[in-house]
């Protein structure tokens, strides 16, 4: 079992950055990927970043590229969404997820492969 606990979120002008934080707890942490998703209003949710159980594989949506970077510290039992160059487009609820699949060579980026979910952290972008 793995429960996960979002934080860091809130209320950040057009280009200004946020650091968003999950953190984890169960015994198998540090054996799962992990990934990030966000649900804006009206829309599915939306693959935004991923990291393997490791942190040496990473991938990105293409709409945060550049602007996004996942981390993850399995000592600390954390994973963290530094978000830079914010875009009202950005505005969503944010979630983590952990993956319990042992087999996979990259993280996947399809929501309903993961298996655990926090609670989601609002992100609002203004313009």
């Amino acid at each position: 079992q793995v429960q996960l606990v979002e934080s860091g979120g809130g209320l950040v002008q057009a280009g200004g950055s946020l650091r968003l934080s999950c953190a984890a707890s169960g015994r198998t942490f540090s054996n799962y990927d992990m990934g990030w998703f966000r649900q804006a209003p009206g829309k599915e949710r939306e693959f935004v970043a991923a990291i393997n159980w490791s942190g040496g594989i990473t991938s990105y949506a293409t709409s945060v590229k550049g602007r996004f970077t996942i981390s993850r510290d399995n000592a600390k039992k954390m994973v963290d969404l530094q978000m830079n160059s914010l875009k009202p487009e950005d505005t969503a609820v944010y979630y983590c997820a952990a993956d319990r699949e042992s087999g996979r060579i990259v993280p996947t980026t399809r929501s309903d492969r993961y298996d655990y979910w926090g609670q989601g952290t609002q992100v609002t972008v203004s313009s």
